[in-house]
């Protein structure tokens, strides 16, 4: 929390105050400060033996459950493309389908902690597909902002983002679930699941 909270406001600041809407003649562009820290930070947390150590103590169960935090995110991109503010593809309607895992996580969760049905096996497939909806909607996220790296989604582009408070998507929501999963994976493949 620490860190989390003074990101955010710095982040929230920064969106307020329009910095990311400035998308022409920025190489690189703005919005890689809001994408490259908690990239940087979940670097090095699985680099460095401190790092490691921290990602090691998060529990499976509170990993698992986070992403039922993609259910409202999913339903705000929705809104946000009625709203003319992001493409058709970023929501579940076009390429995203991230709200897959935002819906399974409590079955997930159940199956694997509550009832023992579902082992090591089944908890690390959903990680990994759930990390690869992740990153598919990122990567099209990404080639949608108005920018030097637009490569669809010229009518209607990912214009949000930019704005206060739906930078907190890519620079807050994105990594936390990102590192959810790289957390989860990475203690599934070194250890079996067990009642925590």
């Amino acid at each position: 929390m620490a860190v989390l909270l003074p990101w955010l406001l710095i982040q929230g600041a920064a969106a307020g105050s329009g910095f990311y809407t400035v998308t022409s003649n920025t190489l690189p562009p703005r919005l890689a400060l809001v994408l490259g820290p908690p990239m940087l930070a979940i670097v090095l947390l699985l680099l460095t033996g401190r790092g490691r150590r921290f990602v090691d103590g998060l529990r499976l169960e509170t990993l698992t459950l986070l992403h039922v935090v993609r259910i409202p995110v999913e339903l705000v991109l929705f809104g946000l493309y009625l709203h003319q503010a992001v493409p058709r593809l970023m929501t579940f309607e076009g390429r995203n389908w991230d709200i897959l895992t935002g819906l399974t996580a409590p079955v997930v969760y159940y199956l694997a902690f509550r009832r023992k049905q579902l082992g090591r096996s089944g908890l690390l497939i959903w990680n990994v597909v759930g990390l690869a909806l992740l990153l598919n909607i990122v990567v099209n996220a990404v080639l949608a902002v108005p920018g030097p790296l637009q490569r669809q989604a010229f009518d209607q582009p990912n214009g949000a983002v930019l704005h206060f408070p739906f930078a907190w998507l890519p620079g807050v929501v994105v990594p936390l679930a990102l590192l959810a999963h790289l957390a989860a994976i990475r203690r599934l493949l070194r250890a079996p699941l067990t009642s925590e």
